[in-house]
C-alpha cells in the first residue's frame, strides 16, 4: 500500500493462509470477536487471537472474521510503522521485516516455506515452490520519491477450521474501504491455475491472500437447485407409488406377507422418499428460523440422508446371501433385524453428532464473496467428513463389490448356458442396471463431481431420479412378462427360503 500523500513508508502485506492442523487451547469466548484484543501486540494477544482461527465458523455469533483479519492487517503495520522489529517468529506467525532500496535493478523474491521465517531468495538460488516476487518495475516507480522503502512478508497459519471450506483457489487482497473492517476483493487481482501451482498477479500492493474459493456461482447453484428439485420431486411420486403398489399386491398375492425382499424395497423406498422430502423443505427454507430449528432441520436431513445409505447397504447385503453365499444360510426374524439395523444405526450416528453441536448454517459462496446458497447442515466439517462421506464410502464399497460379484456371476452363467452363441447378454444388463438402482450406485458419482461442472450436472439429475428407476426395478420384478414369468417366480422361492429356510 503506498501512502498517497507522503509516501513515508510502503506497506507490503503480505498473508498466506496455511492450515498446519496444530491445535490452541480454548480461550474466552468474546476474544474471537476481534475486539478484546484490537491494538494490543503482546504475546498473550497475538497467541489468543491466533487460536480464533481453528474455533471460527462463518454466522457463528461467538465469532468475527472480519474484525480478526483486521486484526493482522493492523498488527503488520504496526510491525512496519511503529517498530524495529525485524524478525517475528512464533508457532503461529512469521515475518520479515525490512528496508530496501529502491536502487535495485533487479526482481525480488521471497520464500514462503511455513515452518521458516520468510526470506529473500538470491538471484543463483533456485527458486522456491512457494514464493512471492517484487517486479523491479516497482522499484523504478518510486525512484525519486524515496531511497528506500520498509516491508513486511508475513506467513500466518490459521489452523484448521471452516473458513475457507470451498472448492477452488481464487487471489485476493484486503480492501479497507469495504464496510467498517473490510473484506476480501478480487480487483487488480488474478489467478494462474497450473498442474501444481498458483499463481497470484496483483497490480497493487496490500494484504493478499490465496483463498479457497467454490466453483459454483449463483446461476449454476440455482440450475442445480432447479434440477435436484424438479427429479425429486419426480423420484417422490414414482417412490409412492412403489409403496403403494406394495400395499396393493400384499392383498392379492399371499407370499408378500412372508417375503423379506420386497420389504427390503419398499423400506429403502420408504427412507428414500423421506430424504427427498426433508431435502426439498431444507433447499425451500434455506437456513430461516431460530438456530434450534436450524439445527433440527440438519439433524433430520442427516437421518434420512444415513438411512437411505443404510438400506442401500443391506440391499446388497441381501443380494449377497441370495446370489452368492446361498446356502447354509438361516437369521430369525431376518427383517425385523435389518429394520433395527437401517433405521437404528443412523439414529445413534445421528444423537451422536448432534451432542458435539454439529448441525448449524452452511453457506456456499462465489467468487465475489456473496451467498448462493445457505443450508441448515453441518457447521462442523470433521463431523461431516466423518459421519456422511466416511458413512457413504464404506456402504458404497461394500454395494460396489457385491454387484460387480452378482455380475460377474450372472455372465459367467450365461455364456456357459449359452454355449456358442455370441451376442451382449441384454437381460443380464438390465439386471444389472436394475440391481445398481437399488445399490445407489449413482451416488457413486459423487467422487466425480471435482473433475467439473459437467459431472456435477450428471451427478444432480441422474441422482434425483434414483425413485423413477427403483419404481422401474419394483414393477418389472413383480409384474413380469410371460416369458420371464417363471424365472421370476424362481428367484422369489430362492429369495423365500434364504431368508427363513
Amino acid at each position: 500500500m503506498v501512502t498517497p500523500r507522503s509516501f513515508r513508508v510502503l506497506h507490503f502485506l503480505l498473508l498466506l493462509l496455511l492450515a498446519s492442523g496444530e491445535k490452541y487451547p480454548e480461550k474466552p469466548r468474546n476474544a474471537c470477536l476481534g475486539v478484546v484484543n484490537s491494538g494490543q501486540y503482546d504475546s498473550f494477544s497475538l497467541n489468543s487471537t491466533a487460536t480464533c482461527f481453528t474455533m471460527c465458523r462463518r454466522k457463528d455469533d461467538s465469532c468475527n472474521l472480519k474484525n480478526l483479519q483486521r486484526y493482522w492487517l493492523d498488527y503488520e503495520t504496526h510491525l512496519v510503522e511503529n517498530t524495529s522489529i525485524e524478525i517475528v517468529n512464533t508457532s503461529f506467525v512469521k515475518t520479515l521485516v525490512h528496508n530496501f532500496s529502491t536502487d535495485t535493478s533487479d526482481d525480488l523474491y521471497f520464500s514462503l516455506t511455513p515452518s521458516q521465517i520468510p526470506r529473500q531468495v538470491m538471484e543463483n538460488e533456485n527458486k522456491p515452490p512457494d514464493r512471492v516476487l517484487l517486479p523491479r518495475s516497482f522499484f523504478e516507480s518510486l525512484r525519486g520519491k524515496r531511497s528506500s522503502v520498509r516491508l513486511a512478508v508475513t506467513i500466518l497459519d490459521v489452523g484448521l477450521g471452516n473458513l475457507f471450506k470451498n472448492m477452488t483457489l481464487s487471489c485476493v487482497f484486503w480492501d479497507a474501504t469495504k464496510g467498517p473492517t473490510g473484506d476480501w476483493a478480487f480487483k487488480g487481482c488474478s489467478t494462474e491455475h497450473r498442474d501444481r501451482s498458483t499463481v497470484c498477479r496483483c497490480d497493487h500492493l496490500t494484504f493478499f491472500a490465496l483463498l479457497l474459493r467454490p466453483i459454483l456461482d449463483e446461476a449454476t447453484v440455482q440450475v442445480l437447485t432447479r434440477i435436484s428439485q424438479a427429479g425429486c420431486g419426480a423420484s417422490m411420486l414414482f417412490l409412492a407409488f412403489t409403496i403403494a403398489l406394495y400395499t396393493v399386491l400384499r392383498f392379492f398375492r399371499q407370499r408378500f406377507k412372508s417375503e423379506d425382499t420386497p420389504k427390503i424395497h419398499v423400506a429403502l423406498s420408504v427412507s428414500l422418499f423421506l430424504l427427498n422430502l426433508s431435502f426439498l423443505i431444507t433447499v425451500v427454507n434455506g437456513s430461516q428460523g431460530s438456530n434450534a430449528a436450524c439445527w433440527a432441520r440438519g439433524a433430520v436431513f442427516h437421518y434420512f440422508l444415513l438411512c437411505t445409505f443404510t438400506w442401500m447397504g443391506l440391499e446388497a447385503f441381501h443380494l449377497y446371501l441370495l446370489v452368492i453365499k446361498v446356502f447354509n444360510t438361516y437369521f430369525g426374524h431376518y427383517f425385523l433385524k435389518l429394520s433395527l439395523v437401517g433405521w437404528g444405526l443412523p439414529a445413534l450416528v445421528v444423537i451422536g453428532t448432534g451432542s458435539t453441536n454439529s448441525y448449524g448454517r452452511y453457506t456456499i459462496q462465489n467468487e465475489e464473496n456473496r451467498t448462493t446458497l445457505e443450508l441448515c447442515w453441518f457447521r462442523e466439517t470433521t463431523a461431516l467428513y466423518v459421519t456422511v462421506h466416511g458413512y457413504f464410502l464404506i456402504t458404497f464399497l461394500f454395494s460396489a463389490m457385491v454387484l460387480g460379484l452378482v455380475a460377474w456371476k450372472i455372465f459367467t452363467l450365461s455364456s456357459i448356458t449359452a454355449g456358442k452363441e455370441q451376442g451382449l447378454n441384454w437381460k443380464g444388463v438390465l439386471t444389472v442396471l436394475g440391481l445398481s438402482s437399488l445399490m445407489g450406485m449413482t451416488w457413486g458419482l459423487a467422487i466425480l463431481t471435482p473433475l467439473g461442472l459437467f459431472t456435477i450436472y450428471i451427478f444432480a439429475v441422474l441422482n434425483s431420479l434414483q425413485g423413477i428407476f427403483i419404481f422401474g426395478w419394483f414393477a418389472l420384478l413383480y409384474f413380469p412378462s410371460q416369458s420371464a414369468s417363471s424365472s421370476a417366480t424362481t428367484q422369489a422361492d430362492q429369495t423365500h427360503s434364504v431368508s427363513h429356510g
